[in-house]
């Protein structure tokens, strides 16, 4: 009986496709991993900052209003269309079979909270043809399909859960999500210059790390947990990370005594902490002090601290 080809998910941010050179070099670790035997599907995020530019033309254009939201995700939808496209074409370039395919055509399908969407379902028949076909399938991130054929986004950020969700779909080995860092640190790097790569993290541990600014999409962790979906977080630039591998590593350690009591060290900047003395224990005082901070924090909108006060009498 012949083995069954090792299936791949791969997913590249915007980052990492951010210039044609850069864009190339991506479809050059695509094929290098083609060669190695696997099976390819590409999910793939806009170009740099291009969804954040689509948002800037909508607004301008929109005048005193608001733009639609069913226009909106219609908009920048377009922007991993470009990127999946592009690199469909690079990969050809290169001498390998490729298609892209929107997320409509990859079968994802979704509600109808634009901006916000949340996949319902996914058919992969086509992305399975594809792979049939020998090929590499290249899939724009970020987007799905309503019940009524409109089209919407997941959510910035997003791109990572479609990845997940199609590997789910296809029963893919692992889910390999590239980015600007080497893996998962044990702390932010710009405080903390020699933070190390955190080699393996179970779910439930990534997924507080995602919550709390860890460079992963929440709702892709959860979806890999619930669908027991392996991944790996690595660089798209550094070809000697070996990255972080998130998943069930329950038996990682046999000794049951010796165990890991800290994995990592989240940090949040915009956080302000007010100690107020000599207040005094009564009634309504809490109210009296807290509801001008609330009015002063509506008319700066733009900074948004967590405000924690602790009292001492």
């Amino acid at each position: 009986m012949p083995q069954t080809k090792q299936v791949v998910v791969q997913k590249y941010g915007g980052s990492s496709l951010a210039t044609e050179e850069l864009l190339r070099n991506v479809a050059k670790r695509v094929v290098a991993r083609r060669l190695q035997g696997a099976d390819l599907v590409v999910c793939v995020s806009a170009m740099g900052d291009t969804t954040d530019e689509l948002l800037k033309l909508a607004h301008r254009l929109s005048g005193d209003y608001s733009p639609s939201p069913r226009e909106t995700d219609a908009l920048i939808s377009t922007g991993e269309l470009v990127s999946a496209s592009l690199m469909g074409i690079a990969i050809r370039g290169l001498g390998h079979d490729a298609i892209s395919l929107s997320g409509r055509q990859a079968g994802i399908q979704t509600d109808e909270t634009f901006g916000s969407a949340r996949i319902a379902n996914i058919e992969p028949t086509r992305v399975l043809q594809e792979l049939e076909r020998g090929r590499i399938v290249v899939i724009a991130g970020f987007q799905g399909l309503t019940p009524a054929d409109d089209t919407t986004t997941l959510g910035r950020g997003a791109s990572d859960l479609t990845a997940v969700a199609i590997a789910a779909s296809v029963k893919a080995d692992i889910c390999e999500i590239y980015t600007d860092v080497d893996g998962i640190l044990t702390a932010d790097p710009r405080l903390v210059p020699d933070a190390k790569v955190i080699p393996h993290i179970g779910y439930e541990e990534m997924l507080e790390m995602a919550s709390l600014g860890a460079k992963m999409n929440p709702r892709s962790i959860e979806m890999a947990a619930v669908h027991n979906v392996p991944m790996l977080i690595t660089s798209s630039f550094n070809t000697n990370a070996t990255g972080t591998k998130i998943g069930n590593f329950e038996d990682q350690n046999s000794n049951m005594e010796i165990r890991k009591s800290i994995t990592s060290i989240a940090t949040e900047r915009s956080v302000a902490r007010v100690t107020l003395h000599g207040i005094a224990d009564r009634p309504g005082i809490a109210a009296a002090i807290m509801m001008p901070l609330r009015r002063r924090w509506h008319q700066h909108r733009r900074y948004r601290p967590k405000r924690f006060v602790t009292w001492s009498h």
